[in-house]
């Protein structure tokens, strides 16, 4: 146990300096003690990972041991935060303990992977080395598999405390209220400003998040992997929430499978730990493919549907502009359960955009006919209004209202309590 940024939390590091790190069952029997420790005192764990795998020379034993390290880190998720720091290998059965984190922080010299160049090479012939197999860049942009990367340890355990910060110390306790001087009732004019005219326009909706975040700050999450949704923590009034948003710069805001799985992983997260979710909408819907489809785009997709559906902390929805088919359902819509639903004035809300149901509507019309059939369209049901009057929108709002709209309801939202399900476990599709 040690102090860590002005809060307690169990701090265990693995030594590379004896054989690089070779878990030993004594080695392993640390760990252990070290996630039973925190899950005891409900403190997050930390973990310095430095290690070549299981000890070869101590054999079974020291796989043993690197299983009850596991049992021990699983029962850990979802009580308390679990956050790895890897500078060096984390090789093999270490490896797979980053996977039961909740966040990872890699250094740019660390490597991580379940098998190995060796491996490969006599396995499939093909030559790689550590970086190019399981480096931090492979990681941060391929995988997903690291949370934030640091260019060396001291900058990591300073992004390690930075994430640490939203965070309480368990899943009894609320996240810390941060001291700010931005009123909560700022109007944020600028964000509607940076919405294209054009709805096929594209712009950064970082910037829409840091206009309605305090003082504009934004510790994004995995901002490599799967580009085409932002997951973010911020506050509002002090208060952490954690921020899913469709991206237009990549894909055009269209999810795909590692979306799904980024925004879904990011959701249960905030869920476990009491953070409130704020998901801001812009997407035409889900990436179309062969490739996805035969990859798992259903099952992928239901990961993220079945997160928000189980999630119970406050769940504030905004549609920035569209917000089309599936992806509207996905995207936390106000009949999968959250608790407020807002619109700009120029949203649109409906199962597909005008020109896509003109092709398949007015498949033999002439270009005039397809022309009219789109304006009227367009008029008729890509507005937020129709949706307003049926209840699938609570409220529209113009962007400068929207931070004092989000603010105002996470404080109402402070006391929200839900009746959970008498049941062991879900059965999440992973």
């Amino acid at each position: 146990m040690r102090e860590f940024d002005g809060r307690d939390v169990v701090w265990v590091e693995v030594d590379a300096s004896d054989r690089k790190g070779a878990l030993s069952s004594d080695s392993s029997s640390m760990l252990e003690h070290a996630a039973v420790t925190a899950l005891d005192a409900l403190v997050p764990l930390v973990c310095v990972m430095r290690s070549s795998g299981a000890d070869i020379v101590e054999g079974f034993s020291a796989l043993h041991g690197w299983g009850r390290a596991a049992k021990a880190i699983a029962d850990c998720s979802g009580v308390v935060p679990t956050v790895f720091i890897v500078d060096g290998p984390a090789v093999s059965g270490p490896a797979l303990l980053l996977g039961l984190a909740d966040h990872v922080v890699m250094t740019e010299a660390a490597y991580a992977f379940v098998s190995g160049p060796t491996m490969i090479a006599e396995f499939t012939g093909v030559q790689i080395d550590n970086d190019e197999l399981g480096g931090a860049a492979s990681h941060a942009r391929y995988t997903g598999a690291t949370s934030l990367v640091a260019t060396d340890l001291p900058s990591a355990i300073d992004l390690a405390a930075q994430l640490l910060a939203y965070f309480p110390s368990n899943n009894d306790e609320e996240p810390p209220t941060w001291p700010t001087d931005d009123p909560i009732a700022r109007l944020t004019p600028e964000a509607g400003e940076l919405i294209p005219a054009s709805s096929t326009g594209s712009y950064d909706v970082r910037a829409v998040i840091r206009s309605l975040a305090d003082d504009g700050e934004l510790f994004e999450l995995r901002p490599r992997w799967a580009a085409n949704v932002v997951t973010a923590l911020t506050t509002i009034g002090g208060m952490p929430v954690g921020v899913v948003a469709n991206q237009p710069l990549a894909l055009a805001g269209t999810l795909d499978i590692p979306a799904s799985q980024k925004a879904a992983r990011f959701v249960a997260c905030c869920d476990a730990f009491n953070i409130p979710i704020v998901t801001l909408v812009d997407t035409p819907g889900f990436y179309p493919g062969k490739d996805l489809e035969w990859r798992g785009m259903i099952r992928h997709g239901a990961q993220l549907v079945f997160a928000y559906g189980r999630a119970t902390v406050p769940r504030i929805c905004v549609i920035l502009r569209k917000s089309y088919g599936g992806a509207y359902i996905v995207m936390d819509s106000k009949k999968m359960g959250n608790d407020l639903c807002i619109a700009w004035p120029w949203a649109e809300l409906a199962v597909m955009g005008a020109g896509q149901a003109a092709a398949i509507l007015q498949r033999r019309a002439t270009p005039e006919e397809r022309a009219a059939f789109e304006a009227d369209y367009a008029e008729r049901l890509l507005n937020p209004y129709i949706a307003a009057e049926r209840g699938y929108v609570d409220a529209v709002v113009e962007p400068a209202d929207t931070r004092q709209v989000i603010g105002t309801a996470l404080i109402a939202l402070l006391d929200k309590r839900e009746q959970l399900q008498a049941r062991a476990h879900d059965n999440s599709p992973l």
